[in-house]
């Protein structure tokens, strides 16, 4: 017999660099201390630890809305505290959170949801939360946090696409909440497609170049020889690599000095990368080099199709 559940699933997002600078020993206890304290929080919003898995935790809630207040506090908590770290070493939080009937084996959980959940955390990018729409349908307002769709995403194994959320948990950035009972149906946004696509499209100035799926990986950069050029000293040699993973757009930063994503009518902060990646979707622009801050920056837009 199932049980209704939120599962949730952690990751540390660039532990693999983490091993590289302080050594297996050093990174292996801050890898442990920050998986472990993960798993205390949750328990706290009434959460029960299944299992961890290396660098991740995976939890359920007995409802959305611990499991939602939960996810949060990690975010931002652990935010601060990486805050007086070195860039390289603060292992942003990746978060993906799914509900439904699942069924419990022994010690371990099953179910749509848990695919779900686990599949969104490899999507989404350092610092966000993806949530499968059903998991908001009955959380109400938590403080600071804005719910954003991202429309439907095809999830490897499910032939239907799955509708989701990003929560945004920044308490600086506007609130603006959305749920699905407002403006947003499951059937509307089904019936757009996948949101993700199968096409991307980038521009700088006057070059327009299109990517089927197929033809990714591309790479972006300075020097000729490379798919999309933006000729700019801001921007390396080869600075980003577009991938295409089992139906996502992939942005990777490979640069030497960054990259900023921001997303067309999200209302949410632009995304820092420096060496990570984060999934595309939808239309925005890419500032190789500088922030958008920075008017002179070169502004490649992109639209997934």
């Amino acid at each position: 017999m199932g049980i209704q559940a939120t599962v949730v699933f952690t990751d540390l997002h660039g532990s693999t660099g983490v091993f590289e600078a302080l050594g297996n020993a050093r990174a292996t206890e801050s890898v442990t201390q920050i998986t472990s304290w993960i798993a205390q929080l949750g328990q706290r919003h009434d959460g029960r630890v299944v299992k961890t898995l290396g660098d991740g935790v995976m939890l359920i809630f007995s409802t959305s809305r611990h499991a939602v207040s939960a996810v949060v506090e990690i975010q931002r908590l652990h935010h601060k505290k990486s805050l007086s770290l070195p860039f390289d070493l603060r292992l942003p939080i990746r978060v993906g959170l799914a509900a439904g009937e699942v069924e419990m084996i022994g010690e371990d959980c099953y179910g749509d949801a848990v695919n779900i959940a686990s599949r969104l955390c490899d999507l989404c990018g350092p610092h966000q939360i993806w949530a499968s729409a059903n998991a908001l349908d009955t959380v109400s307002e938590v403080r600071g946090t804005s719910f954003r769709p991202l429309g439907p995403i095809q999830i490897r194994g499910r032939a239907e696409p799955c509708s989701v959320f990003q929560i945004e948990w920044r308490e600086e950035e506007p609130s603006d909440f959305l749920t699905m009972q407002a403006n947003f149906h499951t059937n509307e946004l089904l019936e757009a497609g996948d949101a993700l696509g199968r096409e991307v499209v980038l521009q700088w100035m006057d070059t327009v170049r299109s990517f089927k799926s197929f033809e990714l990986p591309i790479h972006v950069g300075r020097v000729k020889d490379v798919d999309f050029v933006v000729n700019d000293p801001r921007v390396s040699r080869t600075h980003a690599r577009l991938e295409w993973r089992n139906g996502s757009v992939i942005f990777v930063d490979v640069s030497t000095y960054g990259s900023w994503v921001r997303f067309s009518g999200s209302g949410g902060s632009d995304v820092l990368l420096r060496r990570d990646e984060c999934v595309l979707h939808g239309k925005g622009e890419l500032a190789l080099g500088a922030s958008f801050a920075d008017l002179s920056v070169p502004v490649v837009a992109f639209s997934i199709r």
